[in-house]
């Protein structure tokens, strides 16, 4: 099999300049060392709520790593002065809703002073009307420290022991059987929320490491924990608010920011193997259109491809362009990487504000009933982060299908070792086709739905939960279908890198760049990359696997510094 192979590329910055066009980016390296420095300083001490800043990070290490979290003694006076108000209005004759009145329709009922207590234990009972799997435990954690937040600025009306029984769950590592499918983002998340807040009651389950549910009674009897006695008030102050969505949404954030990265690099490998371009990466071409995201992932590409003997070998072949799905790369992912942060910006925000109704001001002594605990904020920004994720997979799947048609001769048709006799990677692609159809057939945004509820008093709900839930399903096929460029992208490298295949095909081997032969040895250690027919599916795992608990080379992770959130987000 003789493959022509061109020497220069004048679509390619030639070697002497593709050293200087990233240079710049060096000039951060201490800025990383002393932000990771700190980094790990902070996350050996509790995150105390009311005086840190909530970031991603402190998050995922919260809801991952079980970092302790503890309260604040300024916002336990917060929480106190409230408290006291919310003790003032229970003893009035003023209606006051959801502390002497019902719930919902039912707002019109006046509850007696003597019966108060009762209203909130059997609101949580009634609303705990939950279905469909469980979420997972950091999920849960995300929801416990959310609504612990949300409580803690002190215009709910809840006691510090309220909050204390919610970070009591952190600190002991229990995870409370809490049923993803039952809220539709306003009043908030109802049925999830009430979830949770029955294991404070010592009622409801927790799950045990091995899914089984256990009554949470026994648990807290055996950790002489008393369970929660609820106040007026206290219970709506537990279930109006949008924590799972914002708990879902910012863990979302998490692993869509790391599939960013992983497209980065699935794009310059298969870049590598298609003997395509670097000049469309440019710092002064990305200048003249300023999008930061775009800029970033531009970035990114250049530090990768510095040093390649690949892109220096072509600087003078005939191509004029490459196809979109490869200069068009920063673009899309680049765009993708932009909705993440506008998504991190409300979620983050939405984690350090109240979300309760009615919500108590005692500075003003007043009670305000509105509308805090609507899910539309969050359920827009859900909408769109699917969507995002969506294009990572769409134009990963593109890559993958011009791999497979042998990038005009120079190449084994469907990277096959003996194309014909074997089939190569050719199904590996109709496994992306259908993947990336699934993301689209799942794309309608859940956000420009509503149906009315509580008898029509809710007569416009988010269903913001509805989209948080699906990005679990669009993340993990995703990081399926980018998995599947890594590996057809790394096997298609092999005709270039290897010696005995490159001398097979009449040219000389040529070597990727420091960081992504770094990534390539990796991949190459976890995977069998020689091209003969067998099954990729443990392959695929494998990668699947590397990539969702974020291993990469070190050396290859350098290159993506520049893919993640601003260094001081809009916290909470």
């Amino acid at each position: 099999m003789g493959l022509r192979f061109f020497l220069h590329c004048r679509r390619c910055p030639p070697p002497s300049e593709t050293r200087t066009i990233w240079s710049a980016a060096s000039n951060n390296s201490s800025n990383r060392i002393r932000r990771t420095a700190l980094a790990q300083e902070t996350s050996a001490r509790p995150f105390v709520i009311g005086e840190d800043t909530l970031d991603l990070p402190t998050f995922e290490a919260i809801c991952k790593e079980d970092r302790a979290v503890r309260l604040a003694a300024s916002a336990r006076e917060k929480v106190r002065r409230c408290d006291a108000f919310r003790r003032s209005l229970a003893t009035s004759t003023r209606k006051i809703y959801g502390v002497n009145t019902g719930f919902g329709r039912l707002a019109d009922t006046v509850i007696p002073l003597e019966q108060q207590a009762d209203l909130q234990q059997n609101l949580i009972r009634s609303h705990a009307v939950g279905w469909g799997r469980p979420l997972d435990r950091a999920e849960a954690r995300g929801m416990i420290l959310l609504r612990a937040m949300s409580l803690s600025h002190g215009y709910s009306g809840a006691r510090e022991e309220v909050i204390d029984q919610l970070l009591w769950l952190l600190e002991e590592g229990l995870h409370p059987f809490i049923p993803s499918r039952g809220s539709v983002g306003a009043s908030g998340d109802l049925a999830p929320l009430s979830h949770l807040a029955l294991v404070l009651m010592g009622e409801g389950h927790f799950l045990d490491g091995d899914g089984r549910r256990l009554p949470a009674g026994p648990i807290l009897a055996e950790r002489g924990r008393a369970p929660l006695a609820l106040e007026a008030k206290e219970g709506l102050a537990l279930i109006n608010g949008t924590q799972m969505m914002n708990s879902l949404g910012l863990l979302a954030v998490g692993e869509a920011l790391e599939l960013v990265r992983w497209a980065v690099l699935a794009a310059g490998l298969s870049l590598e193997a298609l003997e395509g371009s670097a000049q469309p990466f440019g710092e002064k071409y990305h200048s003249v259109r300023p999008h930061p995201g775009i800029a970033r992932v531009a970035r990114s590409f250049r530090q990768l491809l510095d040093g390649s003997q690949i892109l220096a070998a072509h600087h003078d072949c005939p191509r004029v362009q490459d196809p979109y799905s490869v200069r068009c790369s920063p673009q899309v992912l680049g765009a993708t990487l932009e909705t993440i942060q506008h998504a991190a910006d409300i979620l983050l925000r939405e984690a350090g504000s109240v979300t309760d109704n009615p919500v108590l001001l005692p500075e003003q002594e007043e009670v305000v009933t509105g509308g805090h605990f609507h899910g539309q904020p969050l359920a827009l920004q859900l909408d769109a982060l699917y969507q995002g994720v969506c294009e990572l997979a769409n134009i990963a799947d593109r890559r993958v299908n011009l791999l497979m048609g042998g990038n005009g001769g120079r190449l084994p048709r469907f990277l096959a070792g003996q194309p014909g006799l074997e089939s190569g990677l050719m199904i590996a692609q109709y496994l992306t086709a259908a993947l990336v159809t699934e993301n689209k057939s799942k794309a309608f945004p859940a956000a420009v739905d509503s149906v009315p509820t509580s008898d029509g008093q809710e007569d416009h709900v988010s269903m913001g939960s509805v989209s948080a839930l699906k990005l679990a399903g669009v993340l993990e096929r995703t990081r399926a279908v980018i998995a599947v460029e890594v590996l057809t992208a790394a096997r298609a490298l092999q005709f270039i890198t290897r010696k005995d295949l490159a001398v097979a095909a009449g040219r000389q081997p040529l070597q990727l760049s420091d960081p992504l032969r770094a990534l390539l040895e990796d991949v190459a250690g976890r995977l069998d990359l020689d091209p003969v027919d067998r099954p990729l599916t443990e392959d695929l795992e494998i990668l699947t696997a590397a990539m969702r608990l974020r291993e990469m080379p070190a050396e290859t992770r350098a290159c993506l510094a520049a893919i993640a959130l601003p260094d001081n987000p809009e916290g909470a």
